[in-house]
């Protein structure tokens, strides 16, 4: 699938400033970058015309399109796909949107600096044009700015459950588990909780797939306490509502405790964990000395490497 939009100069930067990590080394002729999100690839052309082209091109570039309608009033594009297919596909992605449903979703396992935090949500029916309304959808597409202002809305509406891993602790456990152990691990307490503590009425429980389901199950193997019944879905933020407010909430969460982590070491960390970080990371280890690293990142990154190699 291959989808054209044709973007205005303020939708440009936007792009440019969210794909920052996600660049390409190798850039087109007559492109600005060239960028992998998820199974589409993302090529922003110098002329403002922004191309998805994988199977998920169509989710993929729905948040710009949105974005575009609001920073210009209008929006053109086109879908290479046949009018039959983009019905079918838009069944196929509405099926969990309009339900009473549990979601969790997990934000800082790409960064560097900062903690991990998971969040599971309760979202009744009636919330969905809610939250539609307030413009929520996966934290990643979505500025700090607005989701410190939206985030504060969700909470005071529906019942959710949060879980921050520090990166001591996380250093901690990568020593004997792998991150995704460790998601399974956050994933499934937030879970538990949510439905055994606030017994919601529910159609589904759903996750974020970043594993498969017996996978996820194995990583759990020696809980006493383990959620079943999940439905396991790529892409759910962009499915199910409840998914996509445990995304924001989980940002929210992450972004107060990342600024004071910055606060309180005095240096304006960076998110993500690119060249930035390196950069900031050995001005850090000539401060402090390497043995800070352990208290504000997550040590079996290759940044650590990198950061070190001075």
């Amino acid at each position: 699938m291959t989808i054209t939009v044709k973007v205005s100069d303020k939708t440009k930067e936007q792009m440019i400033e969210y794909f920052e990590d996600l660049k390409r080394e190798k850039t087109p002729d007559y492109a600005t970058f060239q960028a992998v999100d998820g199974d589409t690839v993302v090529t922003l052309y110098n002329s403002g015309k922004a191309v998805f082209q994988g199977s998920d091109a169509d989710l993929a570039s729905e948040f710009w399109i949105e974005t575009e309608k609001i920073n210009t009033g209008y929006v053109d594009f086109t879908n290479s796909d046949n009018k039959k297919k983009e019905k079918k596909e838009t069944i196929k992605d509405t099926k969990y949107m309009y339900i009473n449903s549990v979601g969790s979703d997990e934000v800082g396992t790409g960064d560097y600096f900062g903690p991990i935090v998971v969040s599971s949500s309760y979202v009744k029916k009636e919330d969905v044009s809610f939250l539609k309304e307030l413009g929520v959808m996966d934290s990643k597409k979505i500025t700090d700015e607005k989701i410190l202002e939206i985030a504060p809305k969700i909470i005071k509406r529906i019942k959710y459950k949060s879980l921050v891993l520090t990166n001591q602790d996380y250093n901690k456990f990568n020593k004997d588990y792998n991150m995704n152990k460790i998601k399974a691990i956050m994933h499934n307490k937030v879970l538990y909780q949510m439905i055994n503590e606030e017994h919601p009425i529910i159609d589904a429980i759903i996750v974020d797939q970043f594993a498969e389901k017996y996978v996820y199950y194995n990583y759990l193997k020696d809980a006493k306490l383990v959620q079943r019944n999940i439905t396991f879905m790529t892409k759910a933020e962009d499915k199910n509502m409840a998914v996509a407010a445990s995304s924001i909430i989980s940002r929210y969460i992450f972004i107060q405790e990342f600024n004071k982590l910055s606060k309180s070491i005095g240096f304006n960390l960076p998110k993500g964990a690119g060249p930035k970080v390196d950069e900031i990371g050995k001005e850090i280890v000539k401060k402090y000395g390497k043995e800070k690293l352990e208290s504000i990142a997550k040590l079996n990154f290759k940044n650590t490497e990198k950061i070190l190699s001075e």
